[in-house]
């Protein structure tokens, strides 16, 4: 009998570098509502936001996410060359196909590497790390580049309540590779398709083709998503703590999604976090973008705190699907 050849890699990976690049343009409240007749302090109290940063017209998700790239790897010292997987996670591709991923490998000097997209909507960053530890691990690639890129502001229905004064433009990237230690733990996900209604875009490209429906645009049941993010994924939090191995109190950083800061602030007391843990909020200048906001928050944690460096942070991301994922990562 003939045996199949199997591929082998490293015990552990670790995150290198973080890369960023948000949209070129800070929009404040006031410039959002009107159309929602609403006020500055009414989406202050909502959800923490002070200002979202959106891009320019001429700018897409693949130029957000090669800009993050290009950072993460100079940061990294790994050669370009030497990088043989690119992820990106994001629902904001301007095309179908050819994936962001391919073109972005390519930009960066990482041609041939294995790219691809992937959808998992604001959780899509916690899937993709665990893609690419899984993989380097397997020996199915030695350095990987994941990218957590979109770009909201196109499918914004400027008049929607629920959503449209939440979401900005941006991208956040990390280079991952071997490791004498463990640096990201085990991945706790999963998902709830029951409740696929509840966040997500309210038509389809076919009807809009056909003249029946507008422009597709992003839309969520509000109240029933924020009470399945603070109740429920309280839960993936502390299952991810359980399979790291570790304590609320060892955190030196906790990174969730950002989607609203009344979330976070919610998340951090049901965790019990000490207040030694630092908390990210990038949400109040940045906004939420879905996949980009765990590694933009990750950014500009590490660029205000570089003390955090080597600390355990908890990450997780939640969102359209219903999808969740989390996982203790070692801060580069």
């Amino acid at each position: 009998m003939i045996t199949l050849k199997q591929s082998t890699g490293p015990a552990f990976t670790r995150i290198y570098s973080v890369g960023a690049a948000r949209g070129e343009n800070a929009v404040p409240n006031d410039d959002l509502v009107g159309p929602i007749d609403s006020s500055d302090e009414w989406i202050r109290q909502r959800t923490g936001i002070i200002t979202r940063m959106r891009a320019l017209p001429g700018t897409n998700a693949i130029d957000l996410s090669a800009d993050a790239a290009a950072e993460a790897v100079e940061r990294s010292g790994v050669d370009p060359a030497d990088i043989d997987l690119v992820i990106v996670a994001t629902i904001s591709n301007p095309k179908q196909t050819p994936s962001v991923a391919a073109i972005v490998a390519d930009r960066i000097g990482a041609n041939p590497a294995a790219a691809y997209d992937m959808n998992a909507a604001c959780a899509g960053y916690a899937y993709a790390i665990a893609q690419a530890d899984a993989l380097i691990r397997t020996g199915g690639a030695h350095y990987a580049v994941v990218i957590g890129a979109e770009k909201l502001s196109d499918v914004v229905d400027p008049a929607d309540r629920s959503i449209s004064f939440l979401l900005g433009d941006g991208a956040g990237a990390v280079v991952i590779g071997p490791s004498e230690t463990p640096g990201i733990s085990p991945t706790v996900w999963g998902s709830d398709g029951s409740k696929a209604d509840l966040v997500g875009m309210n038509n389809t490209l076919t009807d809009f083709r056909d003249g029946l429906v507008p422009w597709p645009t992003l839309r969520q049941e509000g109240p029933s998503v924020y009470r399945w993010a603070v109740w429920e994924m309280a839960k993936v939090a502390r299952q991810a703590l359980d399979e790291a191995g570790i304590e609320a109190s060892d955190l030196a950083a906790f990174i969730p999604h950002q989607a609203n800061l009344r979330i976070v602030e919610q998340f951090a007391k049901q965790l019990k976090l000490p207040e030694t843990t630092v908390i990210a909020r990038d949400i109040e200048t940045t906004g939420n973008t879905s996949a980009a906001s765990i590694p933009l928050a990750t950014h500009r944690l590490l660029e205000e705190h570089p003390e955090l460096s080597g600390g355990l942070a908890l990450q997780i991301g939640f969102g359209a699907g219903l999808v969740f994922g989390a996982q203790v990562v070692v801060l580069p």
